[in-house]
């Protein structure tokens, strides 16, 4: 049972790797798509997800879910190892108690299916209520989300984006779950509907207590949405703080780059330049992932990995030359450009890469 010191799902020591096409006659490459993830989410608390595209944010949403099963490490649910249990029990455990909201509600939706019969269909799958009892649900998840009742019988090709993804989301919340993962919620939709599908999932986890995972390439959205944010760089956890934190106080060369990066309403943007291109997840580089496009790195980056360090309550990063807690975006952007035009630095950044 969990009490409100117990993380509802956690991860530990969590790697997942897939096989690819390329690669020798006997043997393929692996994909690196998430290594040594160790992370806990507490009942009732938003944690968001920010990374660029290939960083492992929809791996790691999927393992969350049960939908992914970890190549090695544990993910214990509620206490309890999820992967030893048995499928049956894992189906219910899982099935039940968490939710998915997928990126584009297009896709997503059986488009054959009317609204009544996606939402429902959870219920049925899972026995729960009676058949009376499953069409008063349906009612009421049409009411939570804002659906008009007419919509019940109407296919998700005469619905608009908008009403899509509340479906999506009613569809998510049918059973009742403790834990709802968003990833990329609202990147199929146009800008005038974001605000709304963004002001609905945080009304509705406050009103049903839920633990909110929100993956998302709009950090500054996930910033004032979350409680608590972790930074993922090539399938690691690079660093986790407190919302209130990520903007300024981050410790990571990478998480303050990313955030430097997005405009705001009162200051202007001064991007962190990162010189060259993400790394492949095939062949990371050894050492420090993020060591080839750092304007900190240096030989010893290529040597092991940095541990994890704890930078304050809630509050750790894993650099071996971290961010001065003072240090300005302006003054880090002026560092790294100048780095960028020094040969020298370049070489150090990039002794040798991952055989």
């Amino acid at each position: 049972m969990t009490t409100p010191h117990t993380p509802l799902i956690q991860l530990s020591d969590v790697h997942v790797t897939h096989r690819a096409r390329s690669g020798g006659l006997f043997s393929r490459d692996q994909v690196h798509a998430l290594t040594e993830a160790n992370l806990a989410i507490a009942p009732g608390e938003t944690l968001g997800v920010v990374g660029e595209s290939g960083c492992g944010k929809s791996t790691l949403a999927k393992v969350l879910v049960g939908v992914q099963r970890p190549t090695g490490g544990t993910v214990t649910f509620r206490g309890r190892d999820l992967w030893t249990m048995a499928p049956a029990t894992r189906r219910t455990e899982i099935g039940t108690r968490t939710g998915m909201i997928f990126q584009d509600p297009s896709t997503a939706l059986n488009r054959r299916l009317s609204v009544r019969q996606i939402l429902r269909d959870p219920l049925d799958v899972h026995r729960r209520g009676t058949p009376r009892e499953r069409e008063d649900r349906v009612r009421e998840l049409m009411a939570l989300v804002g659906l008009p009742k007419a919509l019940a019988d109407q296919l998700p090709g005469r619905l608009s984006g908008g009403q899509r993804q509340r479906v999506a989301i009613a569809r998510a919340l049918a059973l009742e779950p403790d834990l709802v993962v968003a990833d990329e919620p609202t990147s199929a939709l146009d800008v005038s509907v974001r605000a709304q599908i963004l002001n609905l999932l945080l009304d509705l986890k406050e009103r049903l207590g839920l633990a909110l995972v929100f993956v998302s390439h709009d950090i500054q959205t996930v910033r004032r949405m979350s409680d608590r944010v972790i930074t993922m760089y090539l399938g690691r956890i690079v660093e986790e703080a407190p919302a209130a934190e990520i903007l300024d106080r981050a410790r990571h060369p990478y998480t303050r780059a990313l955030f430097s990066a997005t405009p705001g309403l009162l200051a202007p943007i001064d991007p962190i330049p990162l010189v060259g291109p993400v790394p492949s997840a095939t062949r990371p580089p050894s050492g420090c992932p993020f060591r080839t496009r750092c304007w900190k790195a240096d030989a010893g980056c290529a040597e092991v990995m940095p541990d994890a360090e704890p930078a304050g309550p809630g509050h750790r990063f894993r650099c071996h030359h971290p961010v001065g807690a003072g240090q300005s975006t302006h003054e880090l952007a002026a560092q790294a450009a100048a780095t960028a035009r020094t040969p020298a630095a370049a070489t150090a950044a990039h002794p040798r890469e991952h055989p």
